[in-house]
């Protein structure tokens, strides 16, 4: 199977598209251009390596063709990672004459090289969807937090790195608040998730509010699976207000866009609770004047 110029670019576009749906900015127009077009590589990575891990990547198998995959690979989600990461390895090699193979990986070739980025954090989401292959449970929540730690923090660290505003305490800062972003997701998709076999609530919590799968897989959330998913959104603000005083620790755009990131959780825990928990009935998801004001609180206060 060849794959055309056109079709590897309409397969990257159609990823990185999918930026005007999460619930925080991706790469607003106030950034400077530099830093848009990293963060939007970033994006572009790591939309890739979710997509592969959940299985959402277009049919016909051209994203394994460009992995240098046969197309029945595709359905392979582990071979698949193997061979992102085979391409990730080429992004750091590019000096050496090695290009990479998929075109989201190649551009990020030129984000690495301005801000200097490591291996690791890209390495780790490729790890947190293997986990996402192995384990669709998680026994409490230290468990759940662990997988956070691959899935979530490595997207700030990297913002961190692409705007060269890295510091110990920014990067605890930032890890709370994308851990906290985190859980936030896992509450608005808790019916998509089980759909795909996956509940990313602790096992000793859901025993503790009498919560079993098949509540999960009703229409409209009970008492019980409403009063579990209150102490998660709790659990997610306070991390959001750990981590929010990142925002007053840096200056200009940059703090407008981590207002944005801060607002965007809030936002999003307020929309829940909005829905009085009710995460079954449709994912709850802030207005975007919910997220004007939230970002603008959050910008103003500095944390």
């Amino acid at each position: 199977m060849t794959i055309t110029a056109a079709g590897a670019d309409g397969s990257a576009r159609s990823t990185l598209d999918k930026a005007a749906h999460e619930n925080f900015p991706v790469a607003p127009g106030f950034l400077p251009r530099a830093w848009r077009h990293d963060l939007m590589a970033v994006y572009g990575y790591a939309r890739l390596v979710d997509d592969i891990g959940d299985g959402d990547r277009p049919p016909g198998g051209a994203d394994a063709v460009l992995l240098g995959l046969d197309p029945e690979q595709a359905a392979d989600r582990l071979t698949m990672l193997d061979a992102l990461e085979t391409d990730l390895r080429r992004v750091f090699r590019t000096r050496t004459g090695e290009t990479p193979r998929h075109p989201l990986l190649r551009d990020l070739v030129p984000a690495v090289r301005r801000a200097g980025l490591t291996p690791e954090p890209f390495r780790d989401l490729i790890n947190a969807n293997r986990l996402d292959q192995r384990v669709s449970r998680y026994a409490d929540q230290d468990q759940l937090l662990g997988y956070c730690k691959l899935s979530a923090n490595p997207v700030g660290r990297l913002v961190l790195a692409v705007t060269g505003s890295e510091s110990p305490e920014r990067v605890r800062r930032s890890d709370a608040v994308c851990t906290a972003l985190q859980l936030i997701e896992h509450l608005q998709d808790v019916a998509e998730d089980l759909a795909r076999d996956r509940i990313y609530l602790p096992a000793a919590d859901m025993r503790r509010f009498s919560v079993t799968e098949a509540d999960l897989a009703a229409p409209t959330a009970n008492a019980s699976v409403r009063a579990l998913v209150a102490v998660q959104t709790a659990r997610a603000r306070t991390l959001l207000d750990e981590g929010a005083p990142l925002v007053g620790s840096v200056r200009g755009r940059l703090r407008l866009l981590l207002a944005g990131f801060v607002g965007g959780g809030r936002a999003a825990a307020r929309a829940i609770t909005k829905a009085r928990y009710d995460v079954l009935a449709g994912p709850p998801k802030p207005t975007r004047a919910g997220l004007l004001y939230a970002a603008g609180t959050t910008l103003r206060r500095g944390a």
